[in-house]
């Protein structure tokens, strides 16, 4: 059985910085793309980041460029969101999802496994 599990999540201050981390467990981590994906109150999914599976391509969406830093680390299994210069926009509950394939995209349709979320607030 396949489990997303993230983590990292809290309250800051704007300007500061959170590291969110994402577990898995039951699949091939090394062979598959991941992604960040974030909700806040009131809003629709959005995607923030995603990496292919050897980490060699990682697009990001315009409201977290220069600002979000996806890695994964192979041998932990594990995925990062290294997030810094924050601010009361980007409070939601921040989503790690699993790719179909070893590639990924900004496009929900492409992930098929989903974490429970961790909530990031960030206060002005």
């Amino acid at each position: 059985q396949v489990q997303v599990v993230e983590s990292g999540g809290g309250l800051v201050q704007a300007g500061g910085s959170l590291r969110l981390s994402c577990t898995t467990s039951g699949l091939a981590f090394d062979a598959y793309g991941m992604g960040w994906f974030r909700q806040a109150p009131g809003k629709e999914r959005e995607a923030v980041a995603c990496i292919t599976y050897s980490g060699g391509f990682a697009p990001y969406a315009d409201a977290v460029k220069g600002r979000f830093t996806i890695s994964r680390d192979n041998a932990k299994k594990t995925l990062y969101l290294q997030m810094n210069s924050l601010k009361p926009e980007d409070t939601a509950m921040y989503y790690c999802a699993v790719s179909s394939g070893a590639y990924c995209s900004l496009r929900q349709g492409f992930f098929s496994r989903w974490g429970q979320g961790t909530q990031v607030t960030v206060s002005s």
